[in-house]
């Protein structure tokens, strides 16, 4: 039950919030970082161990986190000496990851059963698992389809519906194993790659509550939100910090494997 939690870019759109912090601690609700939210709900759900990928600010990341251990964590870092992509710092830790694990952006408030999409990685054993998300699309213009100069179909104003990736990832280490350390890697790159050989990712689809903290309205929201949201997102906090955050929190539930 290992995760890996990309912290190392520069939060550009976020300005001017991440102009002195690191997205990661961008503070939400004036309670929490994000970052602290995370690791809450990865130890809550049975992680025990967590590397951090940073970069940009890292040195605050190390000052804030520490070894983890109020989490109940066991906390490593990974430091990026120029910006490597999503799956570009991967490539560096191999050694020191296990045959299956987690990789997370660090910028996500969700309550996704992380813990749930590994067990489903590793049950069924596909190169790549992505959490995917509805989302729709409103078309403001009457959309043609044409061939052979001709219109064949029209629609007004539709609606498009996608499945996008949450940014939350279960990874076999083998996947990795043909990349050369140290390049720039991205998840678009990795994606098409496996669809080349003909090595399908799996999909873990969720309807919970997602948001990618990227543009300061995305920041504005999450913080809007944060009340209502707050006994979701933070369950089983109060037993936590009662026990001292030394991991006596109660027992995970068995997860239920999606098919």
């Amino acid at each position: 039950m290992h995760a890996v939690i990309l912290a190392g870019g520069k939060g550009v759109r976020l300005r001017p919030y991440t102009t002195t912090l690191p997205k990661p601690l961008v503070p939400i609700g004036d309670e929490y970082a994000i970052l602290e939210i995370l690791l809450h709900q990865l130890s809550r759900q049975g992680f025990r161990t967590v590397t951090l990928a940073i970069g940009h600010l890292g040195h605050l990341i190390r000052s804030y986190v520490g070894n983890g251990s109020r989490w109940g964590l066991r906390i490593d870092y990974a430091a990026e000496e120029a910006p490597l992509g999503t799956i570009g710092p991967l490539l560096t830790l191999l050694d020191r990851l296990p045959p299956d694990f987690l990789v997370m952006n660090g910028d996500v408030l969700t309550d996704l059963d992380f813990a749930g999409l590994l067990d489903e990685h590793m049950a069924t054993r596909p190169p790549l698992t992505v959490a995917t998300y509805a989302r729709q699309v409103d078309i403001d213009f009457g959309v043609l389809t044409t061939k052979d100069g001709r219109v064949v179909e029209f629609s007004e104003k539709p609606t498009l519906d996608y499945q996008v990736s949450m940014g939350v990832y279960g990874v076999s280490k083998e996947a990795l194993g043909k990349y050369e350390p140290g390049i720039a890697l991205g998840f678009d790159e990795l994606v098409l790659d496996l669809l080349a050989e003909g090595r399908h990712p799996r999909e873990y689809r969720f309807d919970g509550y997602w948001l990618d903290i990227g543009r300061p309205d995305d920041y504005d929201r999450a913080n809007a939100e944060f009340p209502r949201l707050r006994p979701q997102l933070m369950e089983g906090r109060d037993r936590v910090v009662a026990a001292g955050g030394r991991g006596e929190q109660p027992a995970r539930k068995e997860p239920v494997i999606r098919r």
